[in-house]
């Protein structure tokens, strides 16, 4: 489990504090006051929470800190519906994709409402991650539950994409 530590006030010294009338508090309340601060706390995060934070922000040393250790399963799908490979894509980050499937995510997983990581490429305009997906052998061919398959996704304007499905009038 991973905690964090926030500071709630720093304690203030007042060494070679001067006296004098200018409607400050005087040195002995000041000092007074300082003792009656709250300790610091931990606020305490699930493990699923602080690793899919990592993926979103491509933190990738953490995030394979966390599959090393066994922290995380890559297969689950967390509250937002997806699995960190899906994050991953959504966060446009070629090198998180690839260290995910290095630690064994699986390209073609889907999410709670069907969508593949390239159906996520395509629809969010990453060209980069939808060859990467399509080299290791993603599945064009595969349906969302709307019946969508990753190249319907693909915006008219993002020519490289449409170049790479074979799609588009041009």
């Amino acid at each position: 489990m991973k905690y964090f530590q926030y500071p709630i006030s720093k304690t203030i010294g007042y060494s070679n504090c001067v006296a004098k009338d200018c409607g400050a508090m005087p040195c002995a309340a000041a000092a007074a006051a300082t003792t009656s601060l709250k300790p610091i706390r931990n606020v305490h995060f699930p493990n699923d929470i602080v690793f899919q934070d990592y993926v979103r922000t491509g933190e990738l040393e953490r995030i394979g800190r966390f599959i090393r250790t066994r922290r995380v399963s890559l297969e689950t799908i967390y509250h937002s519906g997806m699995a960190a490979i899906h994050e991953a894509v959504l966060s446009g980050n070629l090198a998180c994709v690839k260290l995910l499937v290095e630690h064994g995510a699986d390209i073609q997983q889907q999410d709670e409402e069907g969508w593949s990581p390239l159906h996520m490429a395509c629809s969010d305009g990453f060209p980069d991650i939808a060859r990467y997906l399509l080299l290791l052998g993603a599945h064009v061919n595969v349906e969302n539950q709307d019946g969508d398959k990753p190249a319907d996704l693909i915006d008219p304007d993002c020519k490289e994409l449409a170049e790479l499905f074979g799609v588009g009038g041009d």
